[in-house]
């Protein structure tokens, strides 16, 4: 498994998580992902052995027994403004109780109080947020030290931005000199770093990475695996954690039912507005690219920017179709009133003609790839050659709409080079 987390030994000591760093590296948003994970998605690594090799056999992590652990947020940044609402507002959301006293009262008594409270009221985890400095400096230093003496943490963790390079090796072993660190947390990986930072601070202070923050949403946070991050940083992809990502959103038999789709060219508009909310739930574009194996260098911002906004016009298109269009997509794309539906979708949905022909050509053009690719991996597909023909449209199939130039193509293969070819809808 990845690298352990300190669990409470007994009703009367809870664990404590003490989170350090400078500001700006994500603490408190780190702290509210933390307990959110600790709370639904911590695998429990004793039950898991508990289970028969049957049972553990294909069992991926997003379904493995979890934990649920009962965590308590404090809040114990005193000196920057809305520290402590902003932990408070993050706590609300993933539904953990937050403990304050104020920015008047000193951090020491705030840790100490939370850890008296989690005994009585019997919460097995306690993580603290603490203050965070532009610079490292003896005041901070001295004020964690005070605090870890008070509150005996389990684990202390140095939260760590991605995006600070190298610089990351002397921030690490000035925190672990002063404190102790027994791992770190590393923030923003969603950004244009690949995680160099990552081999600097195991290196230097020889603690594990336990978790890296992946996006901006609370579920954004992931336990840390070695092989993945270098495979990451290689540019190389993740699809494990990828294929983990999509298992937690769908269901084993949602995901039966769509490769049958796939597999008899039977998928819709439905489905496909499903996918791309799929996608949007997992994650930002650019983090489920950057997963894929060679996409990470492929796709810069404007590419994905462009994209995102290109589905979002044809989710646009879609949610103008009637029922039965979005059921059957052939009205679109074969049926001799295709022309006039599609002119109504593109005026309701405030797209160009233009735009909703380019759009049902690349479907069809979809469709008949994953089709043939579903066959293939099915062991009952075309050879591999025959993917240009579904490009094109051709192949026996029909060309797709609104692509007139790959459609006249088709039509010069099958006629020995003469031109020619249907009307729109035809």
């Amino acid at each position: 498994p990845v690298a352990t987390f300190a669990t409470a030994t007994s009703a009367s000591t809870p664990s404590v998580v003490l989170l350090a760093g400078l500001q700006g590296a994500g603490k408190t948003t780190a702290a509210a992902k933390l307990a959110s994970f600790l709370k639904e998605r911590e695998v429990d690594y004793d039950a898991v052995a508990a289970l028969s090799e049957e049972e553990r056999r294909g069992l991926i992590t997003s379904r493995m027994p979890v934990r649920e652990r009962k965590v308590l947020l404090v809040a114990a940044d005193v000196y920057r403004p809305a520290a402590i609402t902003q932990l408070e507002v993050l706590g609300k959301s993933v539904g953990v109780e937050v403990f304050s006293l104020g920015s008047e009262v000193d951090p020491v008594d705030i840790a100490r109080g939370a850890v008296e409270k989690a005994v009585e009221e019997g919460f097995d985890t306690v993580i603290v947020d603490t203050a965070g400095r532009q610079v490292i400096d003896a005041d901070l230093m001295d004020e964690l030290k005070r605090i870890k003496n008070a509150v005996q943490p389990s684990e202390t963790l140095l939260v760590v931005d991605a995006m600070t390079g190298q610089e990351a090796a002397s921030l690490t072993a000035s925190f672990d000199s002063a404190v102790g660190l027994t791992g770190a947390i590393l923030t923003k990986l969603d950004g244009d770093s690949r995680g160099g930072a990552a081999v600097s601070v195991r290196g230097v202070s020889g603690k594990p990475i336990k978790f890296v923050g992946v996006g901006e949403k609370i579920s954004d946070l992931e336990p840390f695996y070695p092989d993945r991050m270098a495979s990451r940083i290689l540019g190389m992809g993740d699809v494990i954690s990828l294929v983990e990502k999509a298992a937690t959103e769908v269901s084993d038999e949602d995901a039966m039912k769509m490769q049958q789709k796939m597999a008899d060219a039977s998928f819709d508009f439905d489905d496909f507005v499903k996918q791309a909310r799929l996608v949007s739930k997992m994650g930002s574009f650019a983090g489920v690219a950057k997963m894929l194996p060679g996409m990470s260098g492929m796709m810069d911002n404007a590419k994905i920017k462009d994209l995102e906004k290109r589905i979002k016009r044809q989710e646009a298109m879609i949610c103008s179709m009637t029922k039965k269009e979005r059921a059957n997509p052939e009205l679109l794309i074969k049926d001799k009133t295709a022309r006039s539906r599609l002119t109504r979708i593109t005026k309701g949905s405030g797209t160009s003609f233009d735009d909703g022909m380019v759009f049902i050509s690349e479907f069809q053009r979809m469709r008949t790839m994953m089709s043939r690719m579903s066959k293939q991996m099915g062991g009952g597909g075309a050879p591999g050659g025959d993917m240009e023909a579904a490009m094109a449209g051709g192949g026996g199939m029909e060309p797709p709409l609104g692509n007139r130039a790959l459609r006249r193509q088709a039509k010069k293969k099958k006629k020995g080079g003469k031109g020619g070819g249907r009307g729109f809808g035809a």
